[in-house]
């Protein structure tokens, strides 16, 4: 299986930036995708944004469109997630996930980082 290691989150102000790394296990292969989600206290999990192991291509929540970018860099293993003009509802604990599509048991998740944006 594979095991996922999240780093890069703390306090920032309001207006700032926070860059999420997430290093996989294992190589990321052209069929997988991998995405961040977030969940709030009292929240449920929510998708942030999402890009495909091979192409590149991606989506983002209208949350955070034009604010966070997500990438990947395949030969470290590692997906990020670059968060500019940072607001105080982007608060929660971020989680980088990997799957692969029409493979219920290949999804797996990381420990969570949390990102707090606060005065």
């Amino acid at each position: 299986q594979v095991q996922l290691v999240e780093s890069g989150g703390g306090l920032v102000q309001p207006g700032g930036s926070l860059r999420l790394s997430c290093a996989a296990s294992e190589s990321i292969f052209s069929i997988y995708v991998l995405g961040w989600y977030r969940q709030a206290p009292g929240k449920q999990r929510e998708l942030v944004a999402t890009i495909t192991g091979g192409g590149g291509s991606t989506n983002y929540a209208d949350s955070v469109k034009g604010r966070f970018t997500i990438s990947r860099d395949n030969a470290k293993n590692t997906v990020y997630l670059q968060m500019n003009s940072l607001k105080p509802e982007d608060t929660a604990v971020y989680y980088c996930n990997v799957r692969m599509t029409d493979r219920p048991d290949f999804n797996f998740w990381g420990q969570g980082t949390q990102v707090t944006v606060s005065s």
